[in-house]
Protein backbone atom coordinates (compact mmCIF):
# COMPACT_ATOMS: atom_id res chain seq x y z
CA UNK A 1 0.00 0.00 0.00
CA UNK A 2 1.36 3.38 -1.00
CA UNK A 3 1.67 6.13 1.59
CA UNK A 4 -0.34 9.29 0.94
CA UNK A 5 1.73 12.31 -0.01
CA UNK A 6 2.41 14.81 2.75
CA UNK A 7 0.67 18.16 2.50
CA UNK A 8 3.14 21.05 2.61
CA UNK A 9 2.75 24.75 1.99
CA UNK A 10 3.68 25.64 -1.59
CA UNK A 11 5.81 28.58 -0.44
CA UNK A 12 8.37 26.16 1.02
CA UNK A 13 9.19 24.95 -2.48
CA UNK A 14 8.98 28.31 -4.21
CA UNK A 15 11.81 27.58 -6.64
CA UNK A 16 10.68 24.19 -7.99
CA UNK A 17 7.56 22.85 -9.66
CA UNK A 18 5.57 21.87 -6.59
CA UNK A 19 3.33 19.38 -8.42
CA UNK A 20 6.27 17.42 -9.83
CA UNK A 21 8.25 16.87 -6.60
CA UNK A 22 9.24 13.23 -6.15
CA UNK A 23 9.03 12.88 -2.36
CA UNK A 24 10.86 9.55 -2.30
CA UNK A 25 13.69 10.22 -4.76
CA UNK A 26 14.39 13.71 -3.38
CA UNK A 27 13.86 12.92 0.31
CA UNK A 28 16.97 14.75 1.52
CA UNK A 29 16.02 17.92 -0.35
CA UNK A 30 12.43 17.82 0.93
CA UNK A 31 13.38 17.19 4.57
CA UNK A 32 16.04 19.92 4.61
CA UNK A 33 13.73 22.42 2.92
CA UNK A 34 10.83 21.68 5.28
CA UNK A 35 13.04 22.17 8.33
CA UNK A 36 14.55 25.30 6.81
CA UNK A 37 11.33 27.05 5.78
CA UNK A 38 8.32 25.13 7.10
CA UNK A 39 6.15 25.67 10.14
CA UNK A 40 5.27 23.19 12.88
CA UNK A 41 2.55 21.45 10.87
CA UNK A 42 4.88 21.00 7.89
CA UNK A 43 7.49 19.43 10.18
CA UNK A 44 4.86 17.06 11.59
CA UNK A 45 3.82 16.03 8.07
CA UNK A 46 7.47 15.44 7.18
CA UNK A 47 8.08 13.27 10.25
CA UNK A 48 4.92 11.24 9.58
CA UNK A 49 5.86 10.58 5.96
CA UNK A 50 9.58 9.82 6.34
CA UNK A 51 9.78 8.58 9.91
CA UNK A 52 12.01 9.88 12.68
CA UNK A 53 15.00 7.71 11.74
CA UNK A 54 15.25 9.05 8.16
CA UNK A 55 14.64 12.65 9.32
CA UNK A 56 17.37 12.34 11.95
CA UNK A 57 19.92 10.99 9.46
CA UNK A 58 19.18 13.71 6.92
CA UNK A 59 19.29 16.56 9.44
CA UNK A 60 22.52 15.39 11.05
CA UNK A 61 24.17 15.30 7.60
CA UNK A 62 22.71 18.54 6.20
CA UNK A 63 25.33 21.00 4.97
CA UNK A 64 23.30 24.08 5.88
CA UNK A 65 20.46 25.07 8.19
CA UNK A 66 19.86 28.58 9.51
CA UNK A 67 21.02 28.93 13.10
CA UNK A 68 17.54 29.21 14.61
CA UNK A 69 16.44 26.14 12.64
CA UNK A 70 19.42 24.15 13.91
CA UNK A 71 18.16 24.71 17.44
CA UNK A 72 14.64 23.65 16.40
CA UNK A 73 15.94 20.52 14.65
CA UNK A 74 18.06 19.69 17.69
CA UNK A 75 14.98 19.85 19.91
CA UNK A 76 12.78 17.89 17.50
CA UNK A 77 15.17 14.97 16.98
CA UNK A 78 16.66 15.19 20.50
CA UNK A 79 20.31 15.37 19.44
CA UNK A 80 22.95 17.87 20.65
CA UNK A 81 24.07 20.62 18.28
CA UNK A 82 27.63 19.33 18.07
CA UNK A 83 26.40 16.24 16.18
CA UNK A 84 25.02 18.35 13.31
CA UNK A 85 27.30 18.65 10.29
CA UNK A 86 26.02 22.17 9.57
CA UNK A 87 26.91 23.25 13.12
CA UNK A 88 30.45 21.86 12.79
CA UNK A 89 30.90 23.57 9.40
CA UNK A 90 29.66 26.85 10.89
CA UNK A 91 32.23 26.57 13.69
CA UNK A 92 35.03 25.90 11.19
CA UNK A 93 34.11 28.97 9.09
CA UNK A 94 33.35 31.84 11.45
CA UNK A 95 32.05 35.09 10.04
CA UNK A 96 33.75 38.43 10.14
CA UNK A 97 34.66 39.82 13.52
CA UNK A 98 31.95 42.34 14.46
CA UNK A 99 33.55 45.77 14.98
Amino acid sequence: MKKPKPIFQKCIFWDVDFDRIDYDAKANFVIERVFERGDVEDIRQCRRYYGDEKVTIVLLNARFLPEHRMYLASAVIDKPLNEFRCYILRQLNPGLFPY
